[in-house]
């Protein structure tokens, strides 16, 4: 390898573990404080950074507080692509979500340190659920190219597609806000099954 190919390659590094740390440090703070009580300085601070660095990363904290969950629709999109192409659509998105609830590597919300608590403060503070409403957006509209893909057809042009996602990512959204009004950090993959079974009526 070239030195003017490692170079990059090392910026991507750093640039990938700031960014980490930063999401890390907002994310501790946000739930050992309380979103109100923490400024965009303090996770600067926190993560040995100053304003402006944290200005490149990231729009605002709860931003940053909610980095760690864009993860979680591209392993659900990553398996929903490699499900087998005959399987139906709406079929291959309710396994591609329970794959990820089962895979241990993927590291699904109940099984992930304080995630239970993340979402509940986000439940409470709108600004909060504002950003992760986007994350899901983002995620979908990702996943309606998979689906559009799996069918062959354009989704500017056949709404099936964002039909589909929308009936299965509703789904999950349905169970994870049982999950957690309900108080239960272990419900959820039954919650997600129970759910998911709906979207066959």
């Amino acid at each position: 390898m070239t030195p003017e190919r490692k170079m990059p390659e090392r910026r991507s590094r750093k640039a990938r573990r700031t960014r980490d740390t930063l999401a890390q440090a907002a994310f501790e703070l946000v739930l050992d404080r309380g979103l109100r009580n923490v400024t965009v300085e303090e996770i600067a601070e926190a993560a040995d950074v100053d304003r402006r660095t944290f200005s490149r990363y990231f729009t605002s904290k709860e931003a940053a507080a909610l980095d760690s969950l864009r993860g979680d629709g591209d392993r659900i999109n990553a398996a929903l692509r490699a499900r087998p192409a005959p399987e139906p659509p709406l079929l291959a998105y309710r396994r591609a979500v329970l794959d990820w609830l089962a895979d241990p590597g993927a590291e699904p919300w109940h099984r992930r340190p304080r995630i239970f608590d993340l979402l509940v403060v986000a439940e409470e503070e709108p600004t909060l659920y504002a950003v992760f409403h986007h994350i899901r957006v983002d995620a979908q509209e990702d996943s309606v190219a998979i689906v559009a893909d799996r069918l062959g057809v354009d989704p500017r042009q056949d709404i099936r597609p964002a039909v589909t996602v929308a009936a299965g990512a509703g789904a999950l959204l349905a169970a994870q806000a049982a999950w957690v009004r309900g108080g239960r950090p272990d419900a959820l993959p039954a919650l997600v099954a129970e759910a998911v079974s709906y979207t066959h009526l």
